[in-house]
């Protein structure tokens, strides 16, 4: 079975991604589709296991096998747990459908950890950006800050929200080159600061029902291994 056919007949569960699901598109935002297959069950008895991603078919598509985007996810991946929260579900089976209503198991204090990690290494991006070029990547910099902003608010609710609502308009000038980068560094120093003291009293778990998670995936291989006939896959 071809990488291809794995997420054209064993997707669960697709959405959209990138500026449409924050809120921030505009006319020429690409379509960035992200989706997690099952691979059936049957293909991990062989001595060539089935591919842990995929990227494609379709131009802007990237698939997870669902074994992977849940270790991802558990350990409080950004990307992963931005998919499982995103706002355009464009498609959900049953079991994709349990799996999103697992998605707050996912969440837990870890993600203070793994937000911050990825957003200091985006800032020293940045960083190299203005000392070479003088300026930074501008797209770049909106998403850093919208990115920090989302940490924040999850660690102060315990919700992940990616619509940035009113704050639209004021990452778009970033986006524009319109706000003086030191304006920027003094944003983003402030919002982890704030990230910071959130955590202190964070709803959050200190981790997330990992028990919880291998139940969901340990009956999804059995009910895998009994529907799909042996030689079918």
């Amino acid at each position: 079975m071809s990488p291809e056919d794995l997420v054209r007949d064993h997707t669960i569960f697709s959405c959209v991604m990138g500026s449409r699901a924050f809120g921030l598109a505009t006319d020429t935002s690409d379509t960035d589709v992200r989706g997690v297959f099952l691979a059936p069950t049957q293909l991990f008895w062989r001595f060539e296991k089935p591919p842990t991603h995929v990227d494609g078919p379709a131009d802007e598509q990237f698939s997870w096998e669902l074994e992977r985007f849940c270790a991802l996810a558990l350990r409080a991946n950004p990307n992963i747990l931005e998919c499982l929260h995103s706002p355009l579900v464009t498609y959900a089976d049953d079991t994709g459908r349990e799996l999103l209503a697992l998605r707050e198991a996912f969440l837990s204090l870890q993600a203070h950890n793994t937000f911050a990690r990825y957003a200091l290494g985006q800032r020293k991006k940045l960083e190299a950006d203005v000392r070479t070029n003088g300026a930074p990547r501008w797209k770049h910099a909106m998403h850093l800050l919208r990115l920090l902003t989302s940490c924040r608010d999850l660690l102060r609710t315990g919700t992940l929200t990616l619509d940035v609502g009113d704050q639209r308009e004021p990452l778009l000038e970033v986006k524009r080159g319109e706000v003086p980068w030191p304006a920027i560094e003094s944003r983003m120093a402030r919002l982890a600061t704030e990230a910071d003291e959130a955590a202190a009293r964070t709803p959050l778990p200190p981790e997330p029902d990992r028990a919880r998670i291998e139940d969901f995936l340990i009956r999804t291989r059995r009910t895998s291994a009994v529907r799909t006939p042996v030689g079918r896959t």
